[in-house]
């Protein structure tokens, strides 16, 4: 059973910066993309950035520039720097990994941009 743990969630201020980490319980290498959503209350969730097998990325127009995505294959984590963070930052951000184009996801963890 594939099993995907999220952590470095918090609370940060306006321009500050965290790192969320994603570790998965079955090997990366073979997965057709790796990548982070997120979701506000009353809103559907939505992509931040994504990792393909190829190692091309793809980001949400709202934190280009802001945020990098990378995938460590051989930890079998994938990982999200966010800086220059803003308070429309705010939400869960819930991990997702395609593998044999089964959808898995983590349970979510939670990242508040606020004075």
């Amino acid at each position: 059973q594939v099993q995907l743990v999220e952590s470095g969630g918090g609370l940060v201020q306006p321009g500050g910066s965290l790192r969320l980490s994603c570790a998965a319980s079955v090997s990366i290498s073979s997965a057709n993309a790796m990548g982070w959503y997120r979701q506000t209350p009353g809103k559907q969730r939505e992509l931040v950035a994504r990792i393909e097998s190829g190692r091309s990325t793809d980001y949400a127009d709202s934190v280009k520039g802001r945020f990098t995505i990378a995938r460590d294959n051989a930890k079998n984590t994938v990982s999200l720097q966010m800086n220059s963070l803003r308070p429309e930052d705010t939400a869960v951000y819930y991990c997702n990994l395609i593998i044999n184009y089964f959808n898995y996801w983590g349970q979510g963890t939670q990242v508040t941009v606020s004075s």
